[in-house]
């Protein structure tokens, strides 16, 4: 885990990570939230649909960019504060992320980060983008 503080973070300082969708997320992410969904757990349905195979939740991939913010940039001293996201592609079982973020702003008065932040599938492909703001708290 990095522990960035506020005196630390610079314009352009990038981390990113990569993880792999797998089954059981997905059933763990239905028994949290309870969207039965069936493009998210019938793959005869989601086929029917014009998909390869069931649709991971939106939601589920994009936990990751709090893993971005809370992990890697800024990490320990960080606070969730707000984000904005679009998904551009759907993401299936298998498929390899990998989260890239960017500072891109600093608010010296609020001490406050913003983070530019995409993912992208093992193909290179954009499934998702992210604004994200993030307050940094000293000790």
């Amino acid at each position: 885990m990095n522990e960035y503080r506020f005196a630390e973070i610079e314009l352009g300082l990038e981390a990113s990570f990569s993880r792999t969708i797998t089954s059981e997320m997905m059933t763990q992410f239905l028994a949290l939230s309870g969207d039965c969904n069936p493009l998210h757990i019938d793959s005869s349905y989601a086929q029917e649909k014009g998909f390869e195979d069931r649709v991971v939740y939106g939601l589920l991939s994009s936990t990751f960019y709090s893993t971005l913010v809370g992990v890697y940039l800024p990490g320990k001293y960080c606070i969730l504060q707000g984000i904005d996201i679009q998904f551009s592609k759907p993401v299936f079982v298998g498929d390899q992320l990998s989260i890239q973020g960017k500072v891109s702003y600093i608010n010296e008065a609020y001490q406050q980060v913003e983070i530019k932040a995409f993912i992208t599938n093992q193909a290179g492909i954009k499934v998702s983008k992210a604004k994200i703001k993030v307050g940094v708290i000293d000790d």
